[in-house]
């Protein structure tokens, strides 16, 4: 399997090199209310974020109807409802995904979406997205996972719940269709614990597939994602809401708006941390480099003529004037140009 290493994505790419592209997961926090949704687009473009994230399904394509809510819905939303009803209530329809789209733009934010069922993924082929998410409810959906990368457009594969070998199952079908994909380490928990965010899985993924990673965060707060930076990590994503006491099985795994604009600080504060690959002196140590490094000078009076003995050198701070001391042997068993007295700077010329 080979993927790309860079991708592009609207007015951004997404590589090794890019600055870490951030998706702030809106979900289905907007509750079906379409000025909500519009009001949580703004909340990302805000903060700071990349790209802002919705979900996209229809219900009867989703789930069948007995299917008892998870463990996490059951704590945020009425325990008396199947998990078909609370999904029924937070649909939106076609013409309210453009809207939100046309809205994103006017943000100046990538729209994005998560289609959960072929249904959907139809449907929002007609708004010519820039790239698709995979939920990890379909890391192993093969036929799905078939049909979305036949679309042409990168994705993003989300892969909680999964085993390794699943999620190689997953890039080996998608690969034939589709190489600009970015794989994200995921724990589909809401929230989890800080021992079950696995960011090592991030290098296990660099390692076993040579692919773009990122990391789809389900921590408490600020949480684990800043910590996949460094890691290696192109693409952080997570959950925020306006409000974390409003009802839905969301909100209060997510952050609110002062915590999302933390996070994109934080993501970007360790960017500037991280700086280049590239050892060399910083713009501003080049100052302190001719101040604080050392040169050659004398240890004592030396004749023209004589020969430089290891004895006859040692480094002191000059203002960054002669010799640098990792070049001694070149100065050793030359003779010296001139007379030197004693703490004076060697020079052979």
């Amino acid at each position: 399997m080979q993927f790309s290493h860079r991708i592009p994505l609207g007015l951004r790419s997404i590589s090794a090199g890019d600055p870490v592209y951030i998706i702030a997961e809106a979900g289905v926090n907007h509750g079906g209310d379409m000025e909500l949704a519009k009001r949580l687009i703004d909340c990302a473009a805000e903060a700071g974020a990349d790209a802002v994230k919705f979900q996209a399904f229809r219900t009867a394509h989703l789930i069948l109807e007995d299917v008892a809510k998870a463990g996490y819905q059951q704590q945020t939303t009425d325990k008396a409802e199947s998990q078909a009803d609370m999904l029924r209530k937070l649909e939106l329809a076609q013409d309210q995904y453009r809207e939100l789209k046309q809205h994103c733009d006017t943000a100046g934010l990538t729209f994005l979406i998560t289609p959960f069922d072929e249904v959907s993924l139809d449907e929002l082929d007609a708004l010519d997205l820039d790239a698709y998410k995979v939920a990890s409810t379909d890391t192993t959906n093969l036929p799905f996972l078939i049909k979305l990368a036949q679309r042409g457009k990168p994705i993003f594969l989300s892969t909680g719940m999964s085993y390794l070998s699943e999620v190689e199952m997953a890039l080996k079908e998608i690969s034939k269709y589709n190489r600009d994909v970015v794989l994200l380490q995921c724990t589909a928990n809401y929230p989890i614990l800080d021992s079950e965010a696995n960011l090592n899985v991030i290098e296990t993924f660099k390692r076993h597939f040579n692919i773009l990673v990122g990391y789809s965060d389900h921590s408490v707060g600020i949480g684990a994602a800043p910590y996949a930076v460094p890691m290696g990590a192109c693409v952080v994503e997570k959950h925020f809401t306006l409000n974390k006491d409003s009802e839905g099985p969301d909100h209060r795994a997510s952050l609110d708006p002062q915590e999302l604009k933390a996070f994109v600080r934080q993501v970007r504060t360790i960017e500037q941390y991280l700086g280049t690959h590239v050892k060399k002196p910083t713009i501003s140590e080049l100052g302190t480099r001719a101040s604080l490094q050392k040169c050659l000078v004398a240890t004592r009076p030396i004749s023209k003529g004589a020969t430089f003995r290891a004895d006859d050198l040692i480094a002191k701070r000059t203002g960054g004037r002669g010799i640098s001391p990792l070049f001694f042997r070149e100065v050793i068993g030359r003779a010296a140009p001139r007379d030197f007295s004693r703490d004076e700077i060697i020079e052979l010329q």
